[in-house]
């Protein structure tokens, strides 16, 4: 794949996720006021973390990756009609599994939350962890829709067919807008948050058919709708067996990463009810940058590199890793820049009133800190993981992943006590770093030539420039704004701030004469020209 194209791609997925993530933001902003930053909220955002574990392992992660290397091994020997059969086979078994883990899951927190719950209070008044297991039955239905989902995603990325699958991404943030706004309203009918989330959770479940149904329209489209006949699955034994090869070191990896998440948020339970909502809502807050330019150009990679491995050529993977870290560099360090500096700003705006007060706010700041500057190294492990993945070389991330949550846990036990939530916050930057370098000696011993000195001097020069403008924005005092000052007025001084910021970068960028402005600058040419 052309360079120019790998980007454009990228681009174009790029607009649709920007677009989600600034309505994910939205949400956020109503799930602040209406839920808060307290109990109800830390059970609430633990039950919906564990749908969004297996859609992360299962959908977007370990599975979806397994597939297209699957899929391109499949279409190369019988074409589309094998790949249809195969698909038969791989879907039938993935929908039982998923029902079996829904059902479990579901019915051993109904168990666990009826045998310890107070039966004089009921589950209104209880801890943050007996609403967790309240919400759990409700919200675990969506992990069947979402990985399935991410499965299609990926078959369909293989296909070259990026733009619409992102399409789906916006469904959740729509449908959760809605109902969060309708509590805000009193439209539910009801004063009780407990029973208005309850409904929300009905929301949840009905944007995850929606996109799962659209999604199947989409394969139709595409002529890659699984061939459901049974003989496809009676003979499927060998499917299975070299989709079980590939996914299992993968799945292990994906595994112990989100075994990671869950451990930060169950340490976060013991620091205190505003540990885990402090974590989530920075967390959603970050995510904007990762998911703007590092998650879709880590889809179009997996593609690309996965052809590129089939034909051996190690020295396209080199070449688009190192323009890819180079792109994802000069994109992500001025958001990470943005959020050190202004992230009290950014909070402030994004998450005070209603139910969240001050003290809620106070317990993000920290967290901002260090997940601010692990922005860039999450985006650069999106590109760098493509590449073992791409060469089916998944039990080498596993290892990697079995290092990295190992020291995540040490480092979250060391720094809960003086950090708190910001300790675990800076306990995943640390473990993050080290598996970027491990995974880049790796690279290197198996003769990957990387050239060092050129990714340094892109990162340096992003790096200076971004924080020299931070520090020309703050000495203007535009962002001096106050808790008295009215939403309205916040907002349009952190956005004219961020329009500065922006210019200047971008000026600042020429001026230092960075390849990579030019290179998105042809890019937007040839769009222009195409249309």
């Amino acid at each position: 794949m052309e360079r120019r194209s790998l980007l454009r791609h990228s681009f174009n997925i790029s607009l649709i996720t920007l677009l989600s993530r600034l309505l994910g933001l939205v949400r956020v902003r109503l799930e602040a006021v209406v839920i808060g930053g307290g109990a109800v909220a830390s059970g609430w955002f633990f039950a919906f973390s564990l749908p969004n574990l297996f859609r992360r392992l299962l959908g977007e992660g370990a599975l979806g990756q397994a597939l297209i290397p699957l899929v391109a091994e499949a279409e190369a020997k019988g074409g589309i009609r094998q790949v249809k059969r195969e698909l038969a086979v791989i879907f039938a078994w993935l929908g039982a599994i998923l029902g079996a883990i829904v059902v479990v899951l579901s019915v051993a927190a109904y168990l666990v939350r009826a045998l310890t719950q107070d039966a004089t209070t009921g589950y209104f008044a209880q801890s943050h962890v007996q609403i967790f297991l309240y919400f759990v039955p409700l919200l675990m239905p969506y992990a069947f829709f979402m990985c399935f989902t991410g499965a299609i995603t990926s078959v369909l990325n293989y296909a070259k067919v990026f733009v619409l699958p992102a399409l789906g991404s916006l469904l959740l943030n729509f449908f959760m807008i809605g109902g969060l706004y309708a509590i805000l309203r009193g439209k539910f009918q009801s004063d009780d948050l407990i029973v208005n989330l309850r409904l929300l959770s009905h929301l949840v479940l009905l944007s995850g058919a929606v996109q799962l149904t659209m999604m199947a329209v989409i394969l139709i489209r595409y002529r890659r709708f699984p061939a459901w006949k049974e003989r496809h699955l009676v003979n499927g034994k060998e499917v299975l067996r070299k989709l079980f090869k590939i996914l299992l070191p993968g799945l292990g990896s994906g595994a112990l990463i989100q075994l990671s998440f869950l451990v930060d948020r169950a340490i976060a339970t013991a620091v205190g009810p505003q540990a885990v909502p402090a974590l989530t809502y920075v967390d959603r807050l970050i995510d904007v940058p990762i998911g703007i330019f590092a998650v879709s150009l880590s889809s179009v990679l997996m593609a690309s590199m996965s052809r590129a491995a089939a034909r051996g050529d190690h020295g396209e993977i080199v070449s688009e890793l190192i323009y890819s870290l180079r792109q994802v560099f000069f994109i992500s360090i001025p958001m990470a820049v943005v959020v050190i500096f202004f992230h009290d700003t950014m909070l402030r705006l994004l998450c005070f009133g209603g139910r969240y007060r001050a003290a809620d706010l106070a317990a993000a700041q920290t967290v901002a800190y260090f997940y601010g500057a692990a922005i860039p190294l999450f985006c650069a492990m999106k590109v760098i993981v493509p590449v073992f993945l791409a060469r089916k070389k998944m039990l080498t991330t596993f290892y990697v992943s079995l290092i990295a949550i190992t020291l995540n846990i040490i480092l979250n036990l060391i720094l809960m006590h003086p950090l708190k939530q910001g300790g675990i916050a800076l306990a995943t930057l640390g473990s993050t770093m080290i598996s970027l370098v491990i995974l880049v000696i790796l690279l290197v011993r198996e003769g990957f030539e990387i050239p060092f000195g050129q990714i340094a001097l892109s990162f340096c020069r992003t790096t200076l420039i971004a924080v020299a403008v931070a520090f020309i924005v703050l000495s203007t005092g535009w962002m001096r704004c106050h808790l008295e000052w009215s939403w309205s007025r916040q907002f349009g001084l952190f956005l004219a701030s961020g329009v500065l910021f922006g210019i200047l970068y971008l000026v600042f960028a020429v001026i230092a004469r960075s390849p990579e402005i030019r290179e998105l600058g042809s890019v937007l040419k040839r769009k222009n020209a195409a249309k």
